[in-house]
């Protein structure tokens, strides 16, 4: 009997929390029962996820910049690797803007509503208000200070600096170029090896991806707010949504253009890690399977994937962007603002610079909206007001977050030449997608 594809799997993990929890909601001991024997297994496998996020990156990234043996490639590479993460996020803050404008969800605000949602939501609002007033103080340059760790293994202690330790893998990439071939293909051959030890490591997780979802979802269900608080911002969700659902056709469109990739290969291929970005609402926890789903189901080369998702997991938060542009706008709806032309571009630049500043960890966007609300002159106190569903739009936007970068690793690697068929393991400089289409290539071994 055939076994049933992983992304099925964890649709039904996730489908049989939700009616798990929905059973036991019906019984006073329920939520307990679900919070103390339930929740701490979906937190394991998280934690699991996470806990091989900054390994994959240090061995991926540094394998792949040092296979690439010629700087000139990698400055081409990183350079349209950010341009286009630069677009996407730009049409991303633009599709929110034009929805929240068109729909104008926050004009089902009532005064009532708005008052209870601020007095449920005050303590966690000024929270993150602080910390980003913390942000706001420091200098202008102090983005670019904190790319660069002072300590590279302080550093790889925290995931929300991923960037820290993306700069110092590329650097000890660049010096694994520099150096002669002879010095460094000891160093090259570890990290070759570890990369594979890594890989391996993450089939192993995602055996149990289904029950970890189930946890996480049967969690999320016991712990959402009430169902009146939803109904008052249902039309802000669906704005959100149906922006969310833009953007994945928006990729989906542009790797059909770029790649030729029918729309069902491109969906087919991403679709577990869209699941587990979903269940995790984490893009650096689901970082490990969006890689191995875009080199081995999606047919870009190693040393693309390496480069340009552990990017894409700090930089390229499209589904952040285009929420802080609904959320912002919403926000000045339901305080009777009404925004110019000239507030609204200032929130396309904000949210894009913040979105490229937000953690690709759950609700780093949220501290990174209250800086897009002061610039836009809206108050930081209409934070609460969005509290009660950010959880699950969280969720979504993940989702897409992952989508994009999977996305871009593959328009990316079109045009660069490293975009082969499926289950490529082993390329070398005779391969060439576009010249060599009857090669035959080594398959890997069948989805888990």
């Amino acid at each position: 009997m055939k076994k049933l594809a992983l992304h099925w799997q964890i649709l039904l993990g996730m489908a049989a929390g939700v009616i798990f929890a929905l059973i036991l909601t019906n019984f006073s001991w329920g939520p307990g029962f679900i919070g103390d024997w339930i929740k701490p297994f979906g937190n394991i496998f998280i934690n699991a996820l996470k806990l091989i996020a900054v390994p994959l990156i240090l061995a991926s990234l540094i394998k792949g910049i040092s296979d690439l043996k010629d700087i000139s490639k990698l400055s081409k590479m990183g350079t349209r690797t950010i341009l286009i993460y630069i677009c996407t996020t730009v049409i991303a803050v633009s599709i929110g803007l034009g929805l929240v404008n068109l729909i104008k969800p926050g004009s089902a605000i009532t005064e009532e509503t708005r008052n209870d949602l601020i007095t449920s939501y005050e303590t966690d609002a000024s929270s993150r208000i602080a910390d980003a007033q913390r942000q706001k103080e420091s200098g202008p340059l102090q983005a670019l200070e904190d790319i660069v760790p002072s300590n590279i293994f302080a550093a790889a202690g925290d995931n929300a600096n991923m960037l820290q330790v993306i700069f110092f893998a590329i650097f000890f990439g660049l010096g694994l170029i520099l150096i002669p071939e002879s010095a460094a293909k000891p160093v090259k051959d570890f990290f070759d090896s570890f990369n594979d030890v890594i890989l391996k490591l993450i089939d192993l997780i995602m055996l149990t991806a289904p029950y970890g979802v189930f946890a996480l979802l049967a969690a999320l269900v016991v712990e959402s707010p009430s169902t009146d608080l939803f109904a008052a911002l249902a039309m802000y969700a669906i704005t959100v949504i149906i922006g969310l659902l833009l953007m994945i056709g928006f990729y989906v469109l542009m790797v059909w253009i770029f790649t030729k990739n029918t729309p069902a290969f491109f969906i087919n291929g991403i679709a577990p890690a869209q699941l587990l970005g979903f269940s995790t609402s984490s893009s650096a926890a689901t970082l490990p399977v969006t890689m191995e789903r875009v080199e081995e189901h999606m047919g870009v080369h190693k040393e693309v994937a390496s480069f340009v998702l552990p990017i894409g997991a700090t930089i390229n938060m499209d589904g952040t962007s285009l929420y802080q542009a609904v959320a912002a706008v919403f926000i000045a709806q339901a305080f009777g603002m009404d925004l110019s032309f000239g507030a609204q571009l200032g929130i396309i630049v904000t949210a894009t610079l913040a979105s490229i500043g937000s953690a690709a960890v759950p609700g780093a966007g949220m501290v990174m909206l209250v800086i897009v609300l002061a610039q836009a002159g809206i108050p930081e106190a209409g934070l609460a007001l969005i509290f009660a569903v950010d959880r699950p739009l969280d969720m979504c936007r993940t989702t897409v977050n992952i989508t994009g970068d999977a996305a871009v690793s593959m328009m990316v690697a079109k045009s660069v030449d490293k975009l082969g068929p499926p289950n490529v393991v082993e390329w070398d400089d005779t391969y060439h997608p576009e010249k060599n289409k009857s090669e035959k290539v080594k398959e890997t071994n069948p989805e888990i």
